[in-house]
């Protein structure tokens, strides 16, 4: 379901900061990144088509910014920061079109999951779905980075500019809240 992060390319990163070659090297980026990026946003929102929309808005934002992009860090964790800011604001935009509560959320993942008619999965596959959507916020976003893209932890602080600690504190809480899920519904 999901595709390994490509390994970084310093000459790609050189040539995005070179105007002669930025473009090309652009339409590599989105070569490369569209297909992890997509599963990134899509285990946040749920729902394809709005995975596919927050794919453009990310790729548009990178785009638009390119130039402030020096290579401090690195394009993946450039990429993936732009997706989750992205998928972290749609999710709170539809919670306050919907008049949902960020305690209600969950549910309206489920009703997502439920209805998601892109992703055949047998019925473990869309318990374990089920069980992360009801995970809170962040330690949704944590969960789904270490378990479906095995980032390590030093990566996942660079974007969610958050400490290790707390991050593998996050992992572990959402995978006993996982665990207890799956013990409560058999």
């Amino acid at each position: 379901m999901s595709k390994e992060i490509p390994a970084e390319q310093p000459a790609l990163e050189s040539r995005l900061r070179d105007s002669a070659t930025c473009r090309d090297a652009f339409t590599e980026v989105i070569n490369l990144y569209s297909e992890p990026l997509y599963w990134q946003i899509r285990r946040l929102v749920q729902n394809h088509d709005d995975a596919n929309d927050l794919l453009q808005n990310t790729f548009m934002k990178a785009w638009s910014s390119i130039e402030n992009f020096r290579g401090d860090a690195k394009l993946s964790t450039w990429l993936y920061k732009i997706a989750i800011n992205e998928s972290i604001s749609f999710l709170a935009r539809e919670r306050k079109r919907l008049s949902i509560s960020i305690d209600d959320e969950a549910s309206m993942l489920v009703n997502a999951i439920e209805a998601d008619t892109e992703i055949d999965g047998d019925q473990l596959a869309l318990k374990l779905r089920k069980a992360i959507a009801s995970l809170p916020e962040k330690q949704r976003i944590v969960f789904n980075m270490k378990y479906y893209d095995d980032m390590k932890y030093e990566q996942m602080s660079e974007i969610l500019g958050t400490s290790v600690g707390a991050l593998k504190a996050s992992y572990h809480l959402a995978v006993k809240k996982i665990e207890q899920y799956f013990a409560e519904t058999d």
